[in-house]
């Protein structure tokens, strides 16, 4: 699977590209800061606008938002360019894969499920890294950029538990986030989403192999099929169950996160000690910090999808050298 980053042919798109794509991303990151102090700026203007008539002219109202469309501008722009280059880095490390699937395939034609494995796990393995991969890193340099921000526009405010602590703000964010993160893999531990992922894939295949030989075979019998198909079923039905637990937690957990931030400003807002401005660039901070945390909570459904995939093709590639060490036994002496 990490041939991409192993192998000279494929050199250039590997470190070069993933240099490329990161500095994309801090950049973008960068440009999400400047759009945090623009709420400040422009929020503060708004409040003092509605404290006192005229206090505001129209020109310094339309540049702040003009302001905005500009940063905006280049952020949707730098985005697309993300998009664009992460996918074709991730189809080419998806080719890598593949092209060594296809040197072996005389041996890996005989285990169960190859075709699957060549052809749709690479491609869910490359589209599920494609989003997980990048929002894994924007999450990193996002909490880089914000935690000292959120630190200091947490000093001398009063916050909910922790009172005039420096490091209240970003505490509250941690405990909350790091909190539901492990509710989360707690959860999935228990349900054990993982395995049932991987056992979903394999009854698929099993059922998919015995339909491709059914179109040859007319001693594959209705019966046969049936029984696949009710294995299918059975694993499907198990999986909706357990995924019903799952986001009972996970969905309560998302609707208390809307308040959060507000509950641990409670004491700055009652007692007037934020401006509009302030409280925006707080709440956006924390957001930014609070969700760069719950990276795995968000995602956890996503990544417990990659497991199965990545534990399919692992076990494809064991295979396949198994199948390589028996027909060369000379090999491995």
């Amino acid at each position: 699977m990490f041939r991409f980053f192993t192998t000279s042919k494929w050199a250039w798109w590997a470190y070069l590209g993933s240099f490329v794509i990161l500095a994309s991303i801090w950049v973008q990151v960068q440009i999400d800061v400047m759009i945090n102090e623009w709420f400040g700026e422009f929020y503060d203007m708004v409040q003092k606008a509605l404290g006192e008539a005229n206090s505001v002219t129209m020109e310094e109202y339309t540049g702040g938002l003009l302001s905005f469309a500009k940063l905006a501008a280049i952020s949707i722009v730098l985005g697309l360019a993300i998009s664009f280059l992460t996918s074709h880095f991730l189809f080419r490390w998806r080719a890598s894969m593949v092209e060594w699937y296809h040197s072996v395939y005389d041996r890996a034609r005989t285990i169960e499920g190859a075709a699957q494995r060549v052809q749709e796990d690479t491609i869910k393995f490359s589209r599920i890294l494609e989003g997980l991969g990048t929002e894994l890193v924007s999450s990193v340099l996002i909490l880089i950029e914000y935690f000292p921000l959120l630190m200091g526009l947490g000093a001398g405010i009063t916050i909910m538990w922790f009172g005039d602590w420096e490091y209240g703000l970003v505490t509250g964010a941690f405990i909350w986030a790091v909190g539901g993160t492990i509710l989360m893999i707690l959860l999935a531990w228990v349900l054990r989403l993982v395995g049932i992922e991987y056992d979903l894939q394999k009854k698929e295949a099993a059922y998919r192999k015995m339909l491709v030989i059914a179109e040859d075979d007319g001693s594959v019998r209705p019966k046969t099929l049936e029984e696949l198909f009710d294995d299918v079923r059975s694993i499907h039905y198990l999986s909706y169950l357990r995924y019903i637990y799952l986001n009972i937690g996970r969905l309560a957990y998302l609707q208390v996160n809307v308040l959060v931030a507000y509950i641990f400003l409670a004491p700055a807002i009652v007692g007037g000690m934020v401006t509009l401005g302030v409280m925006q660039q707080i709440i956006r901070a924390f957001g930014r910090v609070e969700g760069s945390l719950q990276f795995l909570f968000r995602a956890w459904p996503t990544i417990v999808e990659l497991a199965s995939v990545y534990k399919r093709l692992r076990e494809f590639e064991r295979q396949i050298r198994e199948a390589e060490a028996a027909d060369n036994p000379a090999s491995t002496v």
